[in-house]
C-alpha cells in the first residue's frame, strides 16, 4: 500500500488502484486470486478446454496461421493459459505462442512455453481472452445527494465514505449515456469509462481474431439501482475496504465497452455453443460401461455449474472479432 493514504480522501478509482495493485496490494500477493474466490477458471478444466475448442475456431478462421497467439489478459497464476495449452491438439499446440498478462511475478513451475508479461503483446493473431478482468479495472463510484445530483464517493483506506464533488466533464456524459441516475436521494453507479478505455486498448492489440472479455455484468436495461461494488476474501463476500486485504470488485457495463461489431451473450450460451451442457448421461451407459456413466456424470455437474442460471452461468461474454467472422 502507498504510504501516508490512510487518513486521506480520495475517489474510489484512486483508492481501489492502490489497494489491489500498490506493492503490498491484494493482487500482488503470494497466494493469488484462487486464495480468495472460486472463477470458472478454478471451477472446472471444462472451462478451459471450451476455450481451446474457441481457439480453434479462431485458428480456422484465420487459416491457420504459423504463429498462433492465445493472449490470457489478468491470468493469475496462469491456469487459464495452461489449462487451454493443454487441451489443444497438437497440432495446433505447436503453433501457438501463449501469453499469461498480469502484474504478479511469473509462478514457479508454470509451463515453460507460456510467456509471462506486464502488458499484452501488440500485433498478435489469434485469441485475446480476459476472464474476470474488466471488474478489476477500478472505476469510480458516485451517488446522489439529497437534490439528485450525482457526486463521487470518497473512502479512506479503513472504508469510511462521504460525497465529494458533483460528477462533470466525460465522466458525466458516460453516466448521461450509460448509467443515469433517477433524482432520488442514495441512488449509486460505477462510471466504467476506465474500462471502456481498458477495453479498447486491449482490441487495439490484435492485428487479426477475436477478442473476448467474460465477467458479471449489466446492460442498460438491468443497471441496479445501488451499484454493484463489493470485496472478497477467503471466498467470502465482504465489505469493500479499500487497505489490500480483500479483492475489490464491481459489475461490468459490458454494453458500454462493446465496440463496433461487437455483441455480449451470457456464458451459458457461448458454453454451450463450445460443447459444453449439462446434461445428465443416459441411464442406460450405468449398465453398459458403469466407470464412463460415473466420469460423464462428474463432467454433466461441473458443466452445470459452468452454466447455472443465478451462478456462473450469467456472466456475460463480449465477442469482439477483428478481421474475422463471428465464430458463436
Amino acid at each position: 500500500m502507498t504510504a501516508g493514504t490512510g487518513d486521506q480522501w480520495r475517489g474510489w478509482r484512486a483508492a481501489a488502484q492502490d489497494a489491489l495493485y500498490a506493492p503490498g496490494g491484494f493482487y500482488r500477493r503470494a497466494e493469488g486470486p484462487a486464495g480468495h474466490f472460486r472463477t470458472s477458471v478454478h471451477a472446472t478444466p471444462l472451462f478451459a478446454q471450451a476455450v481451446a475448442r474457441l481457439l480453434c475456431r479462431v485458428d480456422e478462421a484465420l487459416g491457420r496461421p504459423a504463429v498462433l497467439d492465445f493472449v490470457d489478459m489478468a491470468a493469475g497464476r496462469g491456469e487459464l493459459a495452461a489449462g487451454v495449452l493443454a487441451a489443444l491438439p497438437a497440432d495446433v499446440a505447436a503453433r501457438t505462442h501463449a501469453c499469461a498478462v498480469e502484474i504478479a511475478e511469473r509462478p514457479a513451475g508454470l509451463d515453460h512455453r507460456i510467456e509471462w508479461l506486464a502488458e499484452p503483446p501488440r500485433r498478435t493473431t489469434g485469441l485475446l481472452f480476459a476472464n474476470e478482468w474488466l471488474d478489476n479495472v477500478p472505476v469510480e463510484v458516485v451517488e446522489t445527494d439529497a437534490a439528485g445530483v450525482a457526486r463521487l464517493v470518497l473512502v479512506r483506506e479503513d472504508g469510511t465514505e462521504r460525497l465529494g464533488e458533483p460528477v462533470d466533464g466525460e465522466p458525466a456524459r458516460w453516466l448521461e449515456r450509460w448509467w443515469p441516475l433517477a433524482g432520488e436521494e442514495g441512488l449509486r453507479a460505477e462510471i466504467g469509462l476506465p474500462r471502456d478505455e481498458a477495453w479498447a486498448g486491449a482490441v487495439g492489440t490484435l492485428r487479426r481474431g477475436l477478442a473476448v472479455a467474460v465477467d458479471y455484468a449489466h446492460t442498460a436495461g438491468t443497471r441496479p439501482p445501488f451499484g454493484t461494488l463489493t470485496g472478497f476474501r477467503e471466498g467470502r463476500e465482504t465489505t469493500p475496504v479499500p487497505d489490500g486485504s480483500c479483492d475489490l470488485t464491481a459489475h461490468v457495463a459490458l454494453d458500454a465497452c462493446a465496440l463496433p461489431g461487437g455483441r455480449v451473450l451470457p456464458q451459458r450460451e457461448a458454453l454451450r455453443a463450445l460443447g459444453v451442457s449439462g446434461a445428465r448421461p443416459p441411464l442406460t451407459l450405468a449398465s453398459t460401461d458403469p466407470a464412463a456413466y460415473v466420469r460423464a456424470l462428474a463432467s454433466s455437474g461441473e458443466a452445470a455449474e459452468l452454466t447455472a442460471t443465478g451462478g456462473l452461468g450469467d456472466f456475460g461474454w463480449l465477442v469482439q472479432p477483428v478481421g474475422v467472422e463471428d465464430p458463436f
